[in-house]
C-alpha cells in the first residue's frame, strides 16, 4: 500500500537521522524557517532507517560490552530531540529512501511497518552516511540489529583465542587496542610488547604503515601502544579472501570461525574476524547521474549543493564528495549547507538578492587531523597539523570516545547561535 503527502506542504525533506541529519535539521528549525514568509507551511521531515542516534566513533569500545557506556548516552530518541520546536514543524519517518525522483522532486521511502511512502520534497539533504563492512560498527540497519550484533559478539569473546582485524585505520587500531587491552591487559612501562597474551590479536593492513591519514612517526607509535596490549600488525599486506565469504560481515556469519588468505600466499587461522577496511556510500536509492566512480554523491565542494539534482538538494557527510569523511568535516559543513538552505528558501519565497545573505562557502581543512585511542589510557593523533602527546588523544577522546560532545549535538544546543 502506497500514501502520499499533501502536496501543499513544503516538504524539508532530511534523509538520514545521524550526525549530519540531526544537525542539519536543528539548523534549518532554528534559523531559516523562522524567517520565511508562512512560516506554518513548511515542515523538516527527517527519514532514518533508526528511530535511536548513536555515537558511532564510540563503537570500537561499546562492542565489547553495554557496561563501557551509559546506555541512555549512546543512544537517544530521535524524534525526542525535536519535541521542542512548533507543533507540525517536525516530522520524523521511521524507514529508508527506496527512490528519489529529483525530476519530480519525490522520494519514496519505505516505512518499518512495511508500507511505503511517497513525500514532494520542497528541498532535500541528502546525510546518509555509509555502511561499514562489520555490522559492529554503525547503524548500517537500526539500533536493534547493532545491538544484537553486539550481543552474538561478546557470546563469542569470551573463548576466542585468535582473532584478525582486517584494515589499518581507525576503526581496525582502535577495535584492536580495545580488544587488546580489554582481553590482555597491558605490559608493563618498561615493556615493548605483551609477552604470551592471552589471546591472539593481528592486524593486516595493505599499506606501508597503519593509520595513512596521519604521518610515520605517529603510526609507528600506534603500533607500539598495540604491542603493548598483544596486538600484531602485519602491514604492505592484503587480504585475498575469506572462507566462509562473508565471514565477520553476513549476521548469520558474524562469529564464525574463519580462514583468512593473504596476498603473500600466506593464511591465518581466526575464531573471530572482523573487516574494518573502508565504506559504502549509502546511495543505492539515487540515480547514477548524481554519483561519482566511487558511489558518493556529487557534490558542490563550495556551496554543498548537488548541482545536477536541480535546486535545493545538499549533501554532506559521508555519503557526499565535497571532503575525507570525518566528523570535524560533518560538524564545518552543517553551517554552510544550514545557510544556504535558508537563502535557497528566502528566493523561493520571493526575496530578492539584495534581501538575503549571500552564498556561504565550505573550504575543507586538509591539515592532519585525526585522534586515535589505542586502549582506555593511550592514543595518537595530530590537530590542525600539530602532533598530540598521548595524554592529550585520551582527554579529547580517549576517555569516551566522543560521548562528551553528543547531547549538545543530538538535542541542538550546539546549533544554537546562528554561524555568520
Amino acid at each position: 500500500m502506497s500514501e502520499s503527502t499533501p502536496s501543499s506542504r513544503k516538504n524539508i525533506v532530511i534523509l538520514g537521522g545521524s550526525y549530519a541529519g540531526i544537525s542539519v535539521a536543528h539548523y534549518v528549525l532554528k534559523h531559516a524557517i523562522p524567517t520565511l514568509p508562512q512560516t506554518e507551511a513548511y515542515q523538516v521531515v527527517i527519514i532514518s532507517s533508526a528511530s535511536e542516534a548513536m555515537c558511532r566513533p564510540a563503537c570500537p569500545r561499546a562492542l565489547i560490552s553495554d557496561d563501557m557506556f551509559p546506555q541512555e548516552k549512546l543512544f537517544v530518541s530521535i524524534p525526542k530531540q525535536f519535541e521542542q520546536y512548533p507543533e507540525g514543524s517536525f516530522r520524523f519517518v521511521h524507514g529508508s529512501a527506496t527512490a528519489v525522483d529529483h525530476d519530480q522532486r519525490m522520494v519514496t521511502v519505505r516505512l518499518e511497518a512495511g508500507k511505503t511512502e511517497t513525500l514532494k520534497y520542497h528541498t532535500l539533504v541528502v546525510a546518509t552516511g555509509a555502511s561499514t563492512p562489520s555490522p559492529l560498527f554503525g547503524l548500517n540497519r537500526d539500533e536493534a540489529f547493532l545491538k544484537e550484533a553486539w550481543v552474538e559478539f561478546r557470546s563469542s569473546l569470551a573463548t576466542a583465542k585468535r582473532i584478525v582485524i582486517a584494515g589499518g585505520g581507525p576503526a581496525g587500531v582502535e577495535t584492536a587496542g580495545e580488544l587488546g587491552e580489554y582481553l590482555n591487559g597491558r605490559a608493563g612501562f618498561l615493556s615493548s610488547q605483551l609477552d604470551n597474551p592471552k589471546v591472539s590479536i593481528t592486524v593486516v593492513t595493505a599499506g606501508s604503515n597503519i593509520l595513512p591519514a596521519l604521518r610515520p612517526s605517529i603510526a609507528k607509535t600506534a603500533e607500539q601502544y598495540l604491542a603493548k596490549v598483544g596486538v600484531t600488525v602485519i602491514k604492505n599486506t592484503r587480504v585475498k579472501g575469506v572462507s566462509p565469504p562473508n565471514a565477520g560481515a553476513d549476521s548469520s556469519n558474524l562469529t564464525t570461525g574463519a580462514t583468512i588468505a593473504l596476498d603473500d600466499g600466506s593464511s591465518l587461522e581466526a575464531d573471530l574476524f572482523i573487516p574494518a577496511t573502508g565504506m559504502t556510500p549509502n546511495t543505492s536509492f539515487l540515480s547514477q547521474i548524481l554519483l561519482t566512480s566511487t558511489g558518493q554523491v556529487n557534490t558542490n565542494l563550495s556551496t554543498l549543493r548537488v548541482d545536477a539534482a536541480g535546486p535545493r538538494v545538499y549533501a554532506l557527510g559521508d555519503v557526499s564528495s565535497s571532503a575525507r569523511p570525518a566528523v570535524h568535516n560533518i560538524l564545518a559543513a552543517v553551517p554552510v549547507v544550514g545557510a544556504n538552505i535558508k537563502r535557497d528558501l528566502l528566493l523561493a519565497a520571493g526575496k530578492s538578492e539584495s534581501e538575503v545573505n549571500v552564498e556561504k562557502l565550505f573550504k575543507e581543512d586538509k591539515r592532519e587531523t585525526q585522534m586515535v585511542p589505542i586502549g582506555k589510557s593511550k592514543g595518537v593523533g595530530a590537530a590542525m597539523g600539530w602532533k598530540l602527546p598521548s595524554w592529550m588523544v585520551w582527554a579529547i577522546k580517549g576517555r569516551d570516545y566522543w560521548l562528551w560532545t553528543t547531547g549538545g549535538l543530538w538535542s541542538g544546543k550546539q546549533w544554537a547561535k546562528e554561524s555568520k
